[in-house]
């Protein structure tokens, strides 16, 4: 007897962005945590810069991870990640890699720390180009402290661009 099973694919599959990524449209956010008065959706919405809105992880902890999960594989050309720090002098360290294979392996594409030092230096700016092809899962691995105390990670803004080879 054959086996089967129906399934149920959506009528239109979003094809690869070009531009800014509209993740609502295109990715699953997976993330480790979230506080409910700053959720992730808040690294997402338009709400950018000094004193937007931001996600904070919900515990303090050694690493907090934000992965999203593309409907389809994507082109990455540009990142640009905000952190904004207004209540704790920390080093929050920041890796962004990209898997191709479903989440199964991933390669590092940046690190990068940020010191931060209120009431001086509060917030971070990263705009970094990038080159990615067949992207199925970008991860953002963040450890909110170096040094060992309790702090909880945070991200104002993550935005990606995709499109094709030579063109950002």
């Amino acid at each position: 007897m054959l086996r089967k099973q129906i399934i149920n694919v959506p009528r239109t599959i979003p094809a690869p962005s070009v531009g800014r990524t509209d993740v609502a449209a295109v990715a699953t956010v997976l993330v480790t945590s979230e506080d409910t008065d700053h959720p992730v959706d808040h690294a997402f919405d338009s709400h950018a810069g000094p004193g937007g809105t931001h996600w904070v992880a919900g515990e303090p902890g050694e690493q907090q991870v934000l992965i999203l999960a593309f409907d389809v594989p994507q082109a990455i050309r540009r990142v640009v990640l905000e952190v904004e720090e207004v209540e704790v002098s920390r080093t929050q360290e920041i890796q962004l890699a990209v898997s191709g294979d479903g989440g199964l392996t991933y390669r590092e594409l940046v690190r990068q720390e940020y010191n931060f030092s209120p009431p001086g230096t509060t917030f971070e700016r990263e705009d970094w180009a990038v080159v990615a092809e067949g992207v199925t899962h970008p991860r953002l691995q963040i450890r909110p402290e170096k040094g060992g105390k309790p702090c909880r990670a945070t991200i104002t803004t993550l935005a990606l661009w995709g499109g094709q080879s030579g063109i950002n």
